[in-house]
């Protein structure tokens, strides 16, 4: 989150009602898993790490608002964020542990484990290709949404080779 707001602050300066909207844009269903306070709580934390500067604007019929913008520290920052081409801990590598675990302790069944986790991921791909169809052909939250389709296609792909794996030899 940190540095999307950066990237989002690198165009203009911005409050962040206009940064909330923009995310929102940009995620589209995917928006709704979003606090609304962590934006602001973020922008605070970009703020006391000098990443970011913040104005006071006064407004005639309603409160204060603050505008936020990039400082050349945060303008960096957002450059080399732009240059990791690294990808989040893979969210199987996690599932994996825990099907070797609960084989190893006798806690539970992998072949459950691996029947129950692919029923959740189905739900979800199923949720979001609702959404990628919703979207409008050129909207940006639907290139999104097909990337979640996809990851979550690869993911049901590999749950069934888990299934493969652990059913017949539960005693792994």
């Amino acid at each position: 989150m940190r540095e999307v707001l950066l990237a989002l602050l690198a165009k203009e300066a911005s409050h962040g009602y206009q940064l909330r909207a923009r995310l929102q844009l940009a995620l589209g269903p995917l928006a709704e898993a979003l606090n609304a306070g962590q934006v602001y709580v973020t922008l605070t934390r970009l703020e006391k790490a000098g990443l970011v500067t913040a104005e006071r604007v006064g407004q005639t019929d309603r409160p204060d608002r603050k505008v936020y913008e990039l400082t050349a520290a945060g303008r960096e920052r957002v450059m080399e964020w732009l240059d990791d081409t690294s990808w989040p801990k893979p969210a199987p590598a996690e599932f994996h542990l825990k099907l070797v675990a609960a084989a190893a302790a006798g806690l539970g069944d992998p072949g459950r484990l691996v029947d129950t986790q692919r029923h959740a991921v189905l739900a979800g791909l199923a949720a979001a290709q609702r959404a990628a169809l919703a979207e409008p052909a050129d909207s940006t939250a639907g290139l999104l949404l097909e990337g979640v389709v996809l990851r979550l296609q690869a993911d049901l792909h590999w749950l069934e080779a888990c299934a493969r794996y652990w059913t017949p030899r539960k005693d792994r």
